[in-house]
């Protein structure tokens, strides 16, 4: 299984805000599934930035984005990745808004969306480190399992 973790963000990506929510994801995907190769790359708040990060990781199983998911002017992450996506998945984002809202009422303004291009799935999670432990694992659990799906292989 391959992931590219991608953190969204314009500190970070200048190095003015050290990432800490993409190793985060990092972690905790190898400490439940060892074999699992994870990929982490940084860019800024930036359409055409996130769109090349998205085109050329399009050999992963998952795409998981950190960052950009909110309500700032800057925030732009969901907007990109549905205009990228072939197809929405929208039970990932309602239920990590809804699992998510149960720690805090600020989830409600998450914009995070999930959606596949070609073989690849693409989920959006909101930047901060607590946010990311909660929704990693929340989606653990089935990535084996939309892999199967996703290349026809069934139930």
């Amino acid at each position: 299984m391959k992931i590219t973790v991608i953190t969204v963000s314009d500190r970070a990506s200048r190095g003015i805000y050290e990432d800490l929510s993409g190793p985060e994801i990092e972690k905790l995907l190898k400490q439940a599934v060892p074999e699992i190769m994870v990929k982490r790359i940084i860019v800024p708040d930036e359409k055409d930035s996130l769109i090349k990060a998205l085109k050329e990781n399009l050999d992963s199983n998952y795409i998981i984005t950190t960052g950009g998911t909110g309500i700032s002017s800057r925030d732009i992450t969901p907007e990109v990745s549905r205009s990228f996506c072939d197809r929405d998945m929208p039970g990932i984002a309602e239920v990590l808004r809804m699992e998510s809202y149960k720690e805090t009422p600020n989830a409600l303004l998450s914009r995070g969306y999930a959606g596949i291009k070609e073989n690849t799935i693409i989920i959006n999670f909101p930047g901060s480190v607590k946010a990311v432990r909660l929704c990693t694992s929340i989606v653990i659990p089935i990535l084996e399992h939309g892999i199967k799906m996703l290349s026809g292989e069934g139930h």
